[in-house]
């Protein structure tokens, strides 16, 4: 692990490494259109929570298809829109920040928005009825795309927060602490920004990117 202020990372990642690792990620753009869509639709319909719903539907049910196993019936919209409707005040507010203003004063929204998605978007087609944090992330990533990171089961315990040892609500807020630290790092880098910029794509994305690269596709 290394230092990132008072906090700690697996990997500071240097500009060519991080730029290797989000090139290696855009070799498969056909799994990264259903992201495109998914927020494309958002950002049009923002305001009309239906079409929110619907647009968060398509990565929950692409990204995170193992977990729901089934299209049909496996993810209840009219639950997760009622999720959205109830938050929208929340997630409006973060909209137009990005993670490096992340401040303690925010940890229990995001503590309180994580919970009701935990909720909103269980598998019905799950026998288990177990829920998803992985769901969780990626429904207020694209919800949020400057400001939520996304994690799955590969990247949690990379960063030493296993959500499967309870309170994953408390995991994924220091899991965004974590991530704030490799933002600040990487927005230094020019390259980096020119590079999101051209790719149309939030930093935070990116560093999914490398994430996933590194530590799921483990590409890098």
């Amino acid at each position: 692990m290394a230092n990132c202020g008072s906090i700690s990372v697996p990997e500071i990642p240097e500009k060519e490494k991080f730029l290797n690792a989000c090139k290696e990620f855009d070799k498969y753009s056909e799994y990264d259109s259903f992201y495109k869509v998914s927020t494309e639709h958002i950002s049009k319909n923002w305001n009309n929570r239906r079409e929110m719903t619907i647009g968060t539907g398509v990565i929950l049910l692409t990204w995170n298809f193992p977990y729901y196993r089934k299209l049909y019936g496996s993810l209840k919209f009219e639950k997760l829109e009622h999720c959205i409707n109830k938050n929208f005040v929340g997630l409006n507010s973060f909209r137009g920040r990005d993670i490096s203003i992340l401040s303690e004063n925010d940890e229990q929204l995001i503590r309180s928005l994580f919970n009701d998605f935990l909720e909103a978007s269980m598998s019905q087609s799950r026998k288990d009825k177990g829920k998803s944090p992985v769901s969780v992330a990626k429904a207020l990533h694209v919800l949020v795309p400057t400001f939520f990171p996304m994690w799955d089961s590969n990247i949690a315990p990379a960063y030493k927060q296993n959500y499967y040892n309870g309170k994953p609500e408390e995991k994924y807020i220091s899991f965004c602490k974590q991530i704030k630290c490799i933002y600040e790092h990487i927005a230094k880098y020019e390259d980096v920004i020119s590079y999101a910029s051209n790719s149309n794509k939030t930093l935070i994305k990116l560093i999914d990117e490398y994430n996933y690269s590194k530590y799921t596709g483990k590409w890098i």
